[in-house]
């Protein structure tokens, strides 16, 4: 029966061309602009890391003095080279990362190659194996490294294709501001968007190309990139934050039962008032412990602007939707006469409502495929865009998906009030008529 409906409603859409034509349109339209946005906004607030976002948390403390407290307010987001070290050391979570941005001086060997500079990220150990970074050769440091400030490092792959035409690196030297390092480890693919583990260097974007030891960034006084907040009298330049009252870093942890994370949350407290006892911290303990999607959250990373046209983009299908509701109630009505035979020999209203939502799913299956088109185009407007996300605009097999159940849905939906209201004509008025 759905074959014999299926049939009748490819004739009937090929009988008034023009009338399809401009249903299939609105669906496309409506479909073309949603799909963008959704697209772009899913993308945009999807889980960096799945799998492992739940057990990863952004720590926060509060050091500053008591000069405009309030209480309840929230804590600094960064943490001080002293908190972050004494937090790293006491090793209390599962793993434990400080870290923060840089960029440095790259001298290639190659004559061919100008020096330039590459973003950099100065963290510990426990980057690699906490935020599961796959590695193309070699492995990360160790924690005797970050107790020596050895002088190795690891690369990117892109970087690596740049420098070594994409061969095993691992044991050749690199120098960066005229120092002489040992690559140990080339990441593998490693693209986590939102950059989430330091939102204050960019949301989104390409990641670094090269990662040092911290403790080895600090001896060498490699600068640092990002935010600094400082309190009190206190200040500093990029390269002298040590000894200075200012949080520069990100401290992240690895917590994998939430009894842990609750554990860890009372050792931020006690900690705290450990702190204040010894005059370091002057505001009562006031702490927060984040898990990844929660932090992405806090931080807005989304653009509103994202959110705005997203809105605006549904507002245009719903008036896409209205309109098809007209034109296929004009359809429907102006096939009085032949309902009405087929309600006279014998049909149902109920088979006759099947067949025209058969039919209204025609026109949104194809007015998907054309929205498919249109998405894909307005995808691409948007990669050329010069924002930070624009690369990261492409279509995944989920949305694919979702752009034709959307599409097929909407159509039905537009076609149930006028394939009721056919339904609804007397056969006998009809058939007197004509």
């Amino acid at each position: 029966m759905f074959g014999y409906y299926l049939e009748m409603a490819l004739r009937s859409l090929r009988r008034n061309r023009m009338l399809t034509a401009l249903m299939v349109l609105a669906i496309a339209l409506g479909i073309g602009a949603s799909m963008t946005t959704l697209t772009v906004l899913h993308v945009l607030s999807g889980d960096p890391l799945p799998g492992r976002s739940d057990a990863l948390y952004r720590a926060q403390v509060d050091p500053r003095d008591s000069n405009g407290y309030e209480p309840g307010k929230e804590p600094m987001e960064q943490v001080s080279w002293t908190d972050g070290m004494n937090l790293l050391r006491a090793k209390r979570a599962d793993r434990q990362a400080l870290m923060t941005g840089g960029s440095v001086a790259i001298q290639p060997e190659q004559l061919a190659l100008d020096p330039f500079y590459e973003d950099a990220r100065f963290t510990s150990a426990d980057f690699f194996p906490m935020f599961g970074v796959p590695f193309q050769y070699g492995h990360g440091w160790s924690s005797a490294d970050d107790d020596s400030s050895a002088r190795v490092a690891v690369i990117s792959s892109e970087l690596n294709n740049k420098l070594f035409g994409g061969g095993d690196s691992t044991g050749r030297t690199l120098r960066m501001q005229d120092i002489a390092f040992r690559i140990i480890g080339v990441l593998g693919d490693w693209r986590p968007n939102p950059h989430f583990y330091d939102l204050d260097v960019k949301n989104y974007g390409e990641n670094e190309g090269v990662y040092l030891p911290l403790s080895t960034s600090q001896d060498l006084l490699f600068g640092h990139d990002g935010s600094n907040d400082c309190w009190g009298n206190g200040g500093g330049d990029q390269y002298h934050l040590k000894n200075a009252p200012c949080v520069w870093l990100q401290f992240w942890v690895q917590l994998d039962s939430p009894a842990k994370a609750v554990a860890y949350r009372e050792f931020l407290v006690h900690y705290s008032q450990e702190q204040k006892n010894l005059g370091r911290f002057q505001r009562p303990p006031n702490v927060r412990l984040r898990d990844l999607m929660h932090w992405l959250d806090y931080n807005m990373v989304v653009p509103d602007d994202v959110r705005l046209q997203t809105w605006l983009a549904l507002g245009f299908l719903l008036v896409c939707l209205v309109n098809t509701v007209g034109l296929m109630l004009a359809k429907f009505m102006r096939r009085a006469g032949e309902l009405s035979v087929r309600r006279a020999l014998g049909a149902s209203r109920r088979a006759l409502f099947g067949q025209l939502l058969i039919e209204a799913g025609v026109v949104g299956l194809t007015g998907g495929i054309g929205g498919l088109l249109l998405a894909f185009l307005g995808l691409w407007l948007v990669r050329q865009q010069p924002t930070g996300y624009a690369k990261l605009a492409h279509l995944d097999p989920a949305m694919l998906l979702v752009t034709f159940l959307l599409a097929v849905g909407a159509s039905l939906l537009a076609g149930l009030l006028p394939a009721w209201r056919a339904c609804q004509i007397a056969p006998a008025l009809q058939l007197k008529s004509n």
